[in-house]
C-alpha cells in the first residue's frame, strides 16, 4: 500500500461522499486507501461510510467509536490500522484540500523528512479565530524549537514508522510535531496548502479550544522533559525552596543569638514575619524533594519506560 489517509470526522454526513470523490480523482492509479473514523457522529455518517465502502471496497476502511472520544482517539486509531508506506491526517469538512497529497508526499520523499505538516497561510477564518491561533503557533514554536507555522493544521504527511511510533492521547493532536520530536523524529518539514472555506454544517471546535491548546502545550513540554527524571525538577526546586529558607531562618536565629550576647534589644523571633515565610519555604522544599523522589521511584517502575521507537533491527 503507497498511501494511507486518516480523516477523523463527528457529524459530517454531507462532506464525506464529495471528499472521497475528490481523492479517489487525485489518486487515480494509486495503491491507497482511505479509513474514516467516527468518532460518535450522531448523523448518517456512519451509513455514509458504509455506502462509500460498497463502491470503494478496496479504497474505504471504517472504524466506528461507540461514543464521542475526540480527535486525538480517532487519530491514534487509525494510525494504528494505517499500512501505507505514506500516511495522511485530514479533516473531514472538505477544508483540506486532497490536490496537497502528491505534492507533500513528494516533499516528504524527496527531502528526506519524517513529517510534512500543512501551513494554511491564507486562511478563510473570521479574526477572531485567526489571531488567536498565531499567538498559540508563536508560543509553541517559542516553547517546542519546531519552527512551523501552523501547528493544529489537520492537513499533514508522516511515514509510516513515524506513526507507529507515537501515541497520541487527551486533545494531544495539536501537538504531533512535538511528540515526533521526542520519539526520535527530528526531520519536521512545512508545506504551503490551499484552505477550503467550509462548505457544509459547522465548527466542532469552540473558542476552549486556545485555553486548552495552552493547557496541553505546557503538558508535552512538561512530559517531554522530565517524564523519565521528574527528580530533576521536582528535587531542583524543592532543594533551592530549602536551602533559600533555611538561609533566612539561620539569619534570624542568629541575629537573635547575637543580639542576646552583645545585651542588644531584637524583637522575639514569633514577631517577625519572615520567621514564618522560613518555616513554610521549608516545609514546601521538603514536599517538593519528596515528590520528586516518589515521581522517580514511580517512573523506574512504569512498563512503557523500556518502550522506545525502534525503526529497523538488523
Amino acid at each position: 500500500m503507497d498511501i494511507s489517509i486518516v480523516v477523523p470526522l463527528f457529524n459530517e454526513e454531507e462532506s464525506l461522499p464529495e471528499l472521497m470523490s475528490w481523492i479517489d480523482r487525485v489518486l487515480e492509479g494509486r495503491k491507497y486507501e482511505v479509513i474514516f473514523v467516527d468518532d460518535g457522529s450522531k448523523d448518517d455518517s456512519w451509513a455514509i461510510v458504509n455506502s462509500l465502502k460498497s463502491k470503494h471496497a478496496d479504497k474505504v476502511r471504517g472504524i466506528k467509536f461507540s461514543r464521542n472520544y475526540g480527535k486525538s482517539a480517532g487519530l491514534q486509531k487509525g494510525f494504528e490500522a494505517a499500512t501505507g508506506k505514506v500516511v495522511f491526517t485530514m479533516d473531514a469538512d472538505l477544508q483540506d484540500s486532497p490536490d496537497e497529497i502528491l505534492p507533500m508526499e513528494k516533499k516528504l520523499i524527496d527531502d528526506g523528512l519524517d513529517l510534512v505538516s500543512g501551513w494554511k497561510k491564507k486562511r478563510h477564518d473570521p479574526i477572531t479565530k485567526t489571531f488567536p491561533t498565531k499567538l498559540y503557533n508563536a508560543m509553541t514554536r517559542r516553547m517546542s524549537g519546531i519552527i512551523l507555522h501552523d501547528f493544529n493544521c489537520g492537513l499533514k504527511c508522516y511515514r509510516n514508522e513515524v506513526v507507529k511510533s507515537i501515541e497520541v492521547q487527551g486533545e494531544m493532536h495539536r501537538y504531533i510535531p512535538l511528540i515526533a520530536k521526542a520519539a526520535g523524529f527530528p526531520k519536521i518539514g512545512e508545506h504551503v496548502v490551499q484552505h477550503q472555506a467550509r462548505k457544509y454544517g459547522t465548527t466542532k471546535f469552540g473558542l476552549e479550544r486556545f485555553t486548552n491548546g495552552m493547557l496541553d502545550l505546557l503538558t508535552i513540554v512538561f512530559m517531554q522533559r522530565f517524564s523519565r527524571k521528574p527528580m530533576h525538577l521536582f528535587g531542583l526546586l524543592g532543594t533551592l525552596t530549602f536551602l533559600i529558607s533555611a538561609g533566612i531562618f539561620c539569619y534570624i536565629g542568629g541575629y537573635k543569638l547575637y543580639a542576646l550576647s552583645e545585651g542588644i534589644e531584637a524583637k522575639n523571633i514569633t514577631e517577625i514575619s519572615a520567621f514564618y515565610v522560613a518555616l513554610v519555604g521549608m516545609v514546601l522544599g521538603s514536599q517538593l524533594f519528596l515528590t520528586g523522589f516518589i515521581a522517580e521511584m514511580i517512573s523506574r517502575t512504569d512498563p512503557s519506560r523500556k518502550q522506545y521507537g525502534v525503526i529497523e533491527e538488523l
